[in-house]
């Protein structure tokens, strides 16, 4: 299936690594031009590099997202390279650490970083580039957020991730009619170059093993095992393309499959 990005200019944040990198990854294979953002300069400068070997043109655009001039910076620098931003995948966002936070734990600050990098940082970067895509006539946003928005276990993941995927639903309604649709994606546990580091530590916080952190995992998976990030960049990069008009506003789930539960 031809997606008909090629030509196009997207937008990835959070595109060093991870799921923002794999989703930047398909983008260039499909024949889109990428502006990549993240903080880490070098780290961006090395994933341009191998994304740019899918011969289309790329860009690094060093900027925090938790910065209203940064972004706006940023902005400016796409429409100056590409004239503007046909695409946004929003993914610049920590991880959830997969640990439950006790109530008398849970502290101010970290929920205020959350919502300053993930629901901010999201809604700042569809206000700064939202303008060309209106003035285009069409446009594609999509919210990498997390099924921590239907699942207890993290309570400022769940409240970051429900935040986004309520912000996603309000821009879709305003957006849509002028031919840019906004959705949201929740990934679940997702292999990454990270996932080794990031699972002994899980493991080591919980008092487990590494091997019975990933069978308990695994179990809650309809397809079991878990999905990698280069398959949850496919959805994305289906969502982000001119075929995915009949989706709007909608939360599409990524991790494979939740045994047990219906969503309608």
């Amino acid at each position: 299936m031809d997606l008909g990005l090629k030509g196009k200019c997207a937008v990835v944040t959070g595109a060093n690594r991870g799921i923002g990198l794999a989703v930047a990854e398909v983008l260039a294979a499909e024949g889109a031009n990428l502006a990549l953002v993240a903080r880490d300069a070098e780290a961006l400068a090395a994933a341009a590099e191998s994304v740019g070997r899918h011969g289309t043109k790329v860009a690094a655009v060093a900027a925090d997202t938790t910065d209203d001039a940064a972004v706006a910076a940023m902005a400016e620098r796409v429409k100056a390279e590409f004239g503007a931003a046909d695409v946004l995948v929003n993914c610049a966002a920590p991880a959830s650490s997969g640990v439950r936070t006790p109530l008398d734990d849970l502290r101010d600050e970290d929920l205020r970083l959350e919502i300053e990098t993930k629901v901010l940082g999201y809604l700042r970067c569809a206000r700064a580039l939202a303008p060309g895509m209106r003035e285009r006539g069409w446009g594609r946003i999509v919210n990498v957020s997390g099924l921590n928005a239907r699942l207890a276990g993290s309570t400022f993941g769940s409240i970051r991730n429900v935040a986004v995927a309520a912000m996603t639903k309000n821009l879709a309604d305003e957006l849509g009619p002028q031919g840019i649709t906004v959705t949201v994606v929740h990934p679940g546990y997702t292999v990454t170059e990270r996932t080794p580091e990031k699972f002994a530590e899980i493991a080591a916080a919980r008092g487990i093993s590494v091997a019975e952190l990933e069978k308990g995992l695994t179990a809650g998976v309809s397809i079991g095992r878990l999905v990698t990030a280069a398959e949850v960049a496919d959805v994305v990069a289906f969502l982000a393309s001119p075929r995915s008009v009949a989706i709007n506003g909608d939360a599409i789930a990524v991790g494979g499959g939740v045994p047990g539960q219906i969503y309608y």
